[in-house]
């Protein structure tokens, strides 16, 4: 028997729990039981929650890597209880924690000619258009429209994962962004007064969930502050960008 087979049969009774919401190991779950174990005294038991069955099979290998049993897992009416027991030897969960702390993000961007570049980013790749269109069609996105989108689906997905992490159930969730720019004429060379940023964006959520307004709107504060997008546009960030010739 694999042991992501394992099922429990009888209740195991602990204080230390890692609510994971609906995320699976790839999406930040191992972040999340990182963090908890480390709290954990060695030898007890961590109760891991998820409604993501994929947990089942991915989790025991974690566990096996990094020292700390895996003890089976419990159905239940709204998610899946995960357990491992804490080993005396959490230095590889640490070495993760800190990888993922000083990951970097990486893009490659390429221009074959005309108005439009191409990105290329681990397996994906997409076409960006001028940020200073202004035409009702084009055949891509401009860079700001990237930003808008980039926003909008940090705020989205970060609202269900917290929402989730919560047992709040959500049926329907679309986030509707606009944004100005303070001086588009900056961009292209033309004035010189302000700057070619988006100086506002204003927007609305719109969610469909059976939880209180007031719990509601409590995630989306905490989603807006603890958003990767929203902390870089509302930061100033150091960009530097060396010339090579080639």
């Amino acid at each position: 028997m694999l042991p992501s087979d394992f099922r429990l049969s009888d209740n195991i009774e602990t204080s230390h729990v890692c609510e994971g919401g609906n995320l699976d190991c790839g999406s930040g779950l191992l972040l999340l039981i990182r963090k908890a174990i480390h709290q954990v005294p060695d030898g007890q038991i961590l109760e891991i929650r998820s409604t993501e069955v994929s947990v089942k099979e991915d989790l025991p290998a974690w566990c096996r890597m990094t020292k700390n049993p895996y003890l089976g897992c419990q159905p239940g009416t709204e998610h899946y209880k995960y357990f491992i027991r804490k080993g005396d030897n959490d230095k590889k969960a640490e070495e993760d924690y800190e990888k993922a702390r000083n990951y970097r993000w990486q893009t490659r961007i390429h221009w074959n000619g005309g108005m439009q570049v191409k990105v290329f980013c681990r397996n994906h790749s997409w076409a960006v258009g001028q940020p200073a269109s202004f035409d009702v069609k084009d055949e891509a996105p401009s860079a700001v429209e990237y930003i808008l989108s980039a926003l909008g689906a940090c705020l989205v997905m970060g609202f269900q994962i917290r929402a989730s992490r919560q047992n709040i159930r959500v049926d329907e969730l679309e986030i509707s962004l606009s944004g100005q720019i303070d001086n588009i004429f900056v961009f292209l060379g033309i004035e010189q007064n302000g700057h070619s940023g988006l100086k506002e964006i204003t927007g609305t959520i719109y969610v469909k969930s059976d939880a209180d307004e007031e719990v509601l709107s409590q995630i989306l504060q905490e989603t807006i502050a603890a958003s990767p997008v929203t902390s870089t546009l509302i930061r100033q960030v150091g960009v530097h960008v060396d010339l090579r010739v080639v």
